[in-house]
Protein backbone atom coordinates (compact mmCIF):
# COMPACT_ATOMS: atom_id res chain seq x y z
CA UNK A 1 0.00 0.00 0.00
CA UNK A 2 0.79 3.72 -0.65
CA UNK A 3 0.11 6.47 1.08
CA UNK A 4 -0.50 10.26 0.35
CA UNK A 5 -1.81 13.22 2.42
CA UNK A 6 -5.47 14.62 2.27
CA UNK A 7 -4.82 17.63 0.08
CA UNK A 8 -2.36 20.03 1.67
CA UNK A 9 -3.35 18.53 5.13
CA UNK A 10 -1.34 16.77 7.55
CA UNK A 11 -3.62 13.65 7.74
CA UNK A 12 -2.43 10.64 5.48
CA UNK A 13 -4.71 8.29 4.20
CA UNK A 14 -3.93 4.95 2.22
CA UNK A 15 -4.46 5.83 -1.88
CA UNK A 16 -6.49 2.68 -1.91
CA UNK A 17 -9.32 3.79 0.77
CA UNK A 18 -12.08 0.82 1.12
CA UNK A 19 -16.26 1.95 1.05
CA UNK A 20 -19.28 0.50 1.86
CA UNK A 21 -21.77 2.29 -0.81
CA UNK A 22 -23.90 -0.21 -2.29
CA UNK A 23 -22.89 -2.86 -0.30
CA UNK A 24 -22.86 -3.50 3.58
CA UNK A 25 -25.88 -4.00 5.10
CA UNK A 26 -27.95 -4.06 1.60
CA UNK A 27 -25.67 -6.16 -1.41
CA UNK A 28 -23.22 -8.25 1.44
CA UNK A 29 -24.29 -10.40 4.22
CA UNK A 30 -22.24 -9.02 6.94
CA UNK A 31 -20.21 -11.94 7.21
CA UNK A 32 -19.03 -11.44 3.97
CA UNK A 33 -18.96 -7.48 4.50
CA UNK A 34 -16.34 -8.17 7.31
CA UNK A 35 -14.45 -10.71 5.47
CA UNK A 36 -14.13 -7.63 3.14
CA UNK A 37 -13.35 -4.59 5.70
CA UNK A 38 -10.41 -7.45 6.79
CA UNK A 39 -9.11 -8.21 3.52
CA UNK A 40 -8.67 -4.42 3.06
CA UNK A 41 -6.53 -4.21 6.68
CA UNK A 42 -4.56 -7.29 5.65
CA UNK A 43 -3.82 -5.21 2.36
CA UNK A 44 -2.81 -2.03 4.50
CA UNK A 45 -5.85 0.06 3.87
CA UNK A 46 -6.39 2.28 6.84
CA UNK A 47 -8.66 4.81 5.06
CA UNK A 48 -12.65 3.69 5.45
CA UNK A 49 -15.52 5.42 4.15
CA UNK A 50 -18.99 5.34 4.33
CA UNK A 51 -22.43 7.35 4.80
CA UNK A 52 -25.18 7.26 7.44
CA UNK A 53 -27.70 6.78 4.53
CA UNK A 54 -26.55 4.00 2.95
CA UNK A 55 -28.40 0.93 3.16
CA UNK A 56 -30.91 3.32 5.09
CA UNK A 57 -27.92 3.66 7.98
CA UNK A 58 -27.39 -0.02 8.49
CA UNK A 59 -23.90 0.31 6.24
CA UNK A 60 -22.27 2.41 9.28
CA UNK A 61 -23.58 -0.29 11.59
CA UNK A 62 -22.06 -2.85 9.83
CA UNK A 63 -19.04 -0.66 9.16
CA UNK A 64 -18.71 -0.52 12.84
CA UNK A 65 -18.57 -4.01 14.10
CA UNK A 66 -15.94 -4.79 11.44
CA UNK A 67 -13.11 -2.41 12.45
CA UNK A 68 -14.30 -3.03 16.76
CA UNK A 69 -11.57 -4.09 18.36
CA UNK A 70 -8.84 -2.22 15.91
CA UNK A 71 -6.75 0.14 17.03
CA UNK A 72 -8.73 3.57 16.64
CA UNK A 73 -5.68 5.80 15.86
CA UNK A 74 -4.70 3.54 12.82
CA UNK A 75 -7.17 4.17 11.39
CA UNK A 76 -9.21 6.67 9.40
CA UNK A 77 -13.05 6.37 9.24
CA UNK A 78 -15.01 9.30 7.29
CA UNK A 79 -18.56 9.12 6.70
CA UNK A 80 -20.97 11.53 5.24
CA UNK A 81 -24.53 13.80 6.11
CA UNK A 82 -27.46 15.33 3.66
CA UNK A 83 -29.56 12.72 2.49
CA UNK A 84 -33.07 11.31 4.15
CA UNK A 85 -32.50 9.03 7.16
CA UNK A 86 -35.70 9.33 8.28
CA UNK A 87 -39.24 10.09 7.49
CA UNK A 88 -39.12 13.86 9.17
CA UNK A 89 -38.61 17.12 7.11
CA UNK A 90 -35.62 17.50 9.18
CA UNK A 91 -34.09 13.96 8.43
CA UNK A 92 -32.52 15.76 5.61
CA UNK A 93 -30.40 18.36 3.81
CA UNK A 94 -27.24 20.65 5.79
CA UNK A 95 -29.61 22.33 8.52
CA UNK A 96 -28.20 22.64 11.53
CA UNK A 97 -30.52 20.48 13.01
CA UNK A 98 -29.67 17.60 10.99
CA UNK A 99 -26.17 17.80 10.69
CA UNK A 100 -26.15 18.22 14.58
CA UNK A 101 -27.83 15.05 15.20
CA UNK A 102 -26.62 13.18 12.61
CA UNK A 103 -23.16 13.29 13.94
CA UNK A 104 -24.06 11.33 17.04
CA UNK A 105 -26.17 8.70 15.53
CA UNK A 106 -22.92 8.23 12.97
CA UNK A 107 -20.59 7.62 15.87
CA UNK A 108 -23.39 5.86 17.76
CA UNK A 109 -23.49 3.13 14.59
CA UNK A 110 -19.63 3.30 14.09
CA UNK A 111 -19.02 2.84 17.62
CA UNK A 112 -16.57 5.63 17.61
CA UNK A 113 -15.99 8.81 19.49
CA UNK A 114 -15.28 10.61 16.39
CA UNK A 115 -14.94 10.40 12.52
CA UNK A 116 -11.65 11.69 11.00
CA UNK A 117 -13.67 13.31 7.97
CA UNK A 118 -17.40 14.48 8.27
CA UNK A 119 -18.72 15.40 4.97
CA UNK A 120 -21.37 17.26 3.08
CA UNK A 121 -22.89 14.55 1.04
CA UNK A 122 -24.12 17.16 -1.85
CA UNK A 123 -24.89 20.97 -1.35
CA UNK A 124 -28.12 21.87 0.18
CA UNK A 125 -29.74 24.99 -1.95
CA UNK A 126 -32.25 25.39 0.78
CA UNK A 127 -29.99 25.94 3.98
CA UNK A 128 -27.79 29.18 4.15
CA UNK A 129 -23.94 27.90 3.52
CA UNK A 130 -22.99 29.86 6.42
CA UNK A 131 -25.77 27.84 9.06
CA UNK A 132 -24.11 24.48 7.41
CA UNK A 133 -20.60 25.76 7.68
CA UNK A 134 -20.77 27.17 11.50
CA UNK A 135 -22.74 23.55 12.42
CA UNK A 136 -19.43 21.57 10.84
CA UNK A 137 -17.36 24.25 12.77
CA UNK A 138 -19.03 23.71 16.07
CA UNK A 139 -18.76 19.58 15.18
CA UNK A 140 -14.82 20.22 14.83
CA UNK A 141 -14.25 22.42 17.92
CA UNK A 142 -16.53 19.56 20.06
CA UNK A 143 -13.80 17.13 18.91
CA UNK A 144 -16.50 14.92 17.09
CA UNK A 145 -14.74 15.53 13.61
CA UNK A 146 -10.73 16.29 12.66
CA UNK A 147 -11.95 17.03 9.25
CA UNK A 148 -14.30 18.33 7.17
CA UNK A 149 -15.16 17.83 3.21
CA UNK A 150 -17.62 17.91 0.76
CA UNK A 151 -18.84 15.56 -2.23
CA UNK A 152 -19.99 16.54 -5.77
CA UNK A 153 -19.98 20.38 -4.83
CA UNK A 154 -19.53 22.93 -7.82
CA UNK A 155 -16.03 24.55 -7.83
CA UNK A 156 -17.80 27.55 -7.09
CA UNK A 157 -19.30 26.07 -4.12
CA UNK A 158 -16.49 24.82 -2.80
CA UNK A 159 -14.16 27.81 -2.84
CA UNK A 160 -17.40 29.29 -1.21
CA UNK A 161 -17.36 26.62 1.53
CA UNK A 162 -13.47 27.03 2.02
CA UNK A 163 -13.80 30.74 2.48
CA UNK A 164 -16.30 29.78 5.30
CA UNK A 165 -14.32 26.80 6.82
CA UNK A 166 -11.10 29.41 6.95
CA UNK A 167 -12.81 32.20 8.80
CA UNK A 168 -14.52 29.64 11.11
CA UNK A 169 -11.02 28.18 11.71
CA UNK A 170 -11.92 24.86 10.38
CA UNK A 171 -10.01 22.53 8.07
CA UNK A 172 -12.06 21.76 4.70
CA UNK A 173 -9.63 19.25 3.04
CA UNK A 174 -11.37 17.08 0.65
CA UNK A 175 -14.48 16.87 -1.88
CA UNK A 176 -15.68 13.33 -3.11
CA UNK A 177 -16.75 13.37 -6.45
CA UNK A 178 -17.38 10.45 -8.85
CA UNK A 179 -14.08 9.89 -10.84
CA UNK A 180 -13.04 7.51 -13.56
CA UNK A 181 -11.49 7.59 -17.24
CA UNK A 182 -15.13 7.57 -18.51
CA UNK A 183 -16.64 10.34 -16.00
CA UNK A 184 -14.27 13.26 -15.81
CA UNK A 185 -16.25 15.94 -15.17
CA UNK A 186 -14.02 17.57 -11.90
CA UNK A 187 -11.33 18.03 -14.29
CA UNK A 188 -11.91 21.42 -16.13
CA UNK A 189 -13.23 23.54 -13.05
CA UNK A 190 -13.24 21.38 -9.54
CA UNK A 191 -9.86 20.33 -9.90
CA UNK A 192 -7.56 23.46 -10.54
CA UNK A 193 -9.91 25.45 -7.93
CA UNK A 194 -9.15 22.42 -5.05
CA UNK A 195 -5.31 22.15 -5.95
CA UNK A 196 -6.07 26.64 -5.78
CA UNK A 197 -7.27 25.72 -2.18
CA UNK A 198 -5.07 22.63 -0.84
CA UNK A 199 -7.70 20.28 -1.17
CA UNK A 200 -7.68 16.65 -2.33
CA UNK A 201 -10.10 14.51 -4.16
CA UNK A 202 -11.39 11.18 -2.59
CA UNK A 203 -13.06 9.70 -5.36
CA UNK A 204 -15.45 6.99 -5.54
CA UNK A 205 -16.46 4.50 -8.89
CA UNK A 206 -13.37 4.44 -10.00
CA UNK A 207 -14.03 1.05 -12.21
CA UNK A 208 -17.24 3.21 -13.45
CA UNK A 209 -19.39 0.36 -11.37
CA UNK A 210 -17.73 -2.47 -12.84
CA UNK A 211 -17.65 -1.56 -16.48
CA UNK A 212 -14.43 -0.67 -16.78
CA UNK A 213 -13.46 -4.65 -15.32
CA UNK A 214 -14.34 -5.58 -18.96
CA UNK A 215 -17.02 -7.89 -17.50
CA UNK A 216 -20.12 -6.19 -19.06
CA UNK A 217 -19.61 -7.38 -22.78
CA UNK A 218 -21.65 -5.47 -26.16
CA UNK A 219 -24.65 -7.08 -27.40
CA UNK A 220 -24.74 -9.43 -23.91
CA UNK A 221 -26.64 -9.28 -21.14
CA UNK A 222 -25.42 -8.37 -17.66
CA UNK A 223 -23.79 -11.56 -15.69
CA UNK A 224 -25.94 -12.72 -13.28
CA UNK A 225 -24.90 -11.74 -9.88
CA UNK A 226 -23.14 -8.27 -11.13
CA UNK A 227 -24.53 -4.62 -9.81
CA UNK A 228 -26.43 -4.39 -13.35
CA UNK A 229 -28.45 -6.99 -12.22
CA UNK A 230 -29.19 -5.89 -8.77
CA UNK A 231 -32.21 -4.71 -8.23
CA UNK A 232 -31.42 -2.51 -4.69
CA UNK A 233 -30.28 0.09 -6.81
CA UNK A 234 -27.18 -0.71 -8.29
CA UNK A 235 -28.95 -1.84 -11.53
CA UNK A 236 -30.06 1.82 -11.40
CA UNK A 237 -26.63 3.50 -11.00
CA UNK A 238 -25.09 1.52 -13.77
CA UNK A 239 -27.47 1.80 -16.54
CA UNK A 240 -25.84 5.13 -18.08
CA UNK A 241 -22.95 2.92 -18.88
CA UNK A 242 -24.38 -0.29 -20.67
CA UNK A 243 -24.48 0.76 -24.16
CA UNK A 244 -23.12 -0.86 -27.02
CA UNK A 245 -20.56 1.87 -28.34
CA UNK A 246 -19.32 2.53 -24.68
CA UNK A 247 -18.63 -1.03 -24.27
CA UNK A 248 -17.27 -1.89 -27.31
CA UNK A 249 -14.64 1.01 -26.41
CA UNK A 250 -14.11 -0.32 -22.93
CA UNK A 251 -13.25 -3.96 -24.64
CA UNK A 252 -10.24 -2.22 -26.47
CA UNK A 253 -8.59 -1.41 -22.87
CA UNK A 254 -7.79 -4.95 -22.97
CA UNK A 255 -4.21 -4.92 -24.29
CA UNK A 256 -3.32 -2.13 -22.72
CA UNK A 257 -4.01 -3.40 -19.37
CA UNK A 258 -1.85 -7.03 -20.45
CA UNK A 259 1.03 -4.28 -21.56
CA UNK A 260 1.03 -3.06 -18.25
CA UNK A 261 0.81 -6.21 -16.49
CA UNK A 262 -2.56 -5.25 -14.76
CA UNK A 263 -6.29 -6.68 -14.64
CA UNK A 264 -8.52 -4.22 -16.30
CA UNK A 265 -9.81 -2.83 -12.77
CA UNK A 266 -6.35 -2.41 -11.59
CA UNK A 267 -5.66 -0.29 -14.19
CA UNK A 268 -8.96 2.04 -13.90
CA UNK A 269 -7.87 2.21 -10.97
CA UNK A 270 -4.11 3.00 -11.76
CA UNK A 271 -5.64 5.80 -13.67
CA UNK A 272 -7.53 7.79 -11.29
CA UNK A 273 -4.04 7.62 -8.75
CA UNK A 274 -2.17 9.55 -11.57
CA UNK A 275 -3.99 12.25 -10.94
CA UNK A 276 -1.72 13.98 -8.62
CA UNK A 277 -5.19 15.86 -6.92
CA UNK A 278 -6.48 12.63 -5.85
CA UNK A 279 -5.34 11.59 -2.34
CA UNK A 280 -7.79 8.03 -2.60
CA UNK A 281 -9.45 5.84 -4.58
CA UNK A 282 -11.98 4.29 -2.86
CA UNK A 283 -12.72 0.61 -4.06
CA UNK A 284 -15.99 -1.89 -3.02
CA UNK A 285 -16.16 -4.98 -2.78
CA UNK A 286 -18.46 -8.06 -2.34
CA UNK A 287 -16.01 -10.72 -1.71
CA UNK A 288 -12.19 -10.47 -0.37
CA UNK A 289 -10.77 -11.47 -3.72
CA UNK A 290 -12.27 -8.23 -5.50
CA UNK A 291 -10.53 -6.03 -2.67
CA UNK A 292 -6.83 -8.22 -2.71
CA UNK A 293 -7.13 -7.24 -6.49
CA UNK A 294 -8.05 -3.64 -6.82
CA UNK A 295 -5.41 -3.01 -4.03
CA UNK A 296 -2.91 -3.85 -6.34
CA UNK A 297 -3.52 -0.81 -8.17
CA UNK A 298 -1.77 1.11 -5.30
CA UNK A 299 1.71 2.69 -5.98
CA UNK A 300 1.33 1.73 -10.59
CA UNK A 301 3.16 4.60 -12.18
CA UNK A 302 1.62 4.51 -15.88
CA UNK A 303 4.02 6.23 -18.27
CA UNK A 304 2.51 8.92 -20.01
CA UNK A 305 1.99 7.17 -23.48
CA UNK A 306 -0.25 4.28 -22.12
CA UNK A 307 -2.06 7.28 -20.37
CA UNK A 308 -2.47 8.69 -23.76
CA UNK A 309 -3.53 5.58 -25.61
CA UNK A 310 -6.02 4.77 -22.69
CA UNK A 311 -7.75 8.57 -22.72
CA UNK A 312 -7.93 8.47 -26.93
CA UNK A 313 -9.19 5.15 -26.63
CA UNK A 314 -11.47 6.28 -24.79
CA UNK A 315 -12.52 9.83 -25.82
CA UNK A 316 -15.27 9.22 -27.78
CA UNK A 317 -17.44 7.47 -24.95
CA UNK A 318 -15.38 9.40 -21.88
CA UNK A 319 -17.78 12.25 -20.33
CA UNK A 320 -15.64 15.38 -19.48
CA UNK A 321 -18.20 18.10 -19.48
CA UNK A 322 -18.12 20.47 -16.06
CA UNK A 323 -21.40 21.71 -16.00
CA UNK A 324 -22.43 17.95 -15.21
CA UNK A 325 -21.31 18.02 -11.94
CA UNK A 326 -24.54 19.93 -11.34
CA UNK A 327 -26.81 16.64 -12.26
CA UNK A 328 -25.84 15.49 -8.94
CA UNK A 329 -27.01 18.33 -6.58
CA UNK A 330 -30.94 17.76 -6.25
CA UNK A 331 -33.29 20.71 -7.55
CA UNK A 332 -35.59 19.76 -4.93
CA UNK A 333 -34.70 19.14 -1.11
CA UNK A 334 -34.66 14.97 -1.01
Amino acid sequence: MEYRHLGRSGLIVSEIAYGNWLTHGSQVEEDSATACVRAALDAGVTTFDTADVYAQTRAESVLGRALKGERREGLEIFTKVFWPTGPGRNDRGLSRKHVMESIDNSLRRLQTDHVDLYQAHRYDRFTPLEETMEAFADIVHAGKAHYIGVSEWTADQIRRGHALARELRVPLVSNQPQYSALWRIIEGEVVPACEELGIGQVVFSPIAQGVLTGKYQPGQQPPEGSRATDDKGGADMIGRYLRDELLVRVQALQPLAAEAGLTMAQLAVAWVLQNPNVSAAIVGASRPAQVAENVKAAGVRLDADLMSRIEETLAPVAVTDPKRVHDSVPAQRP
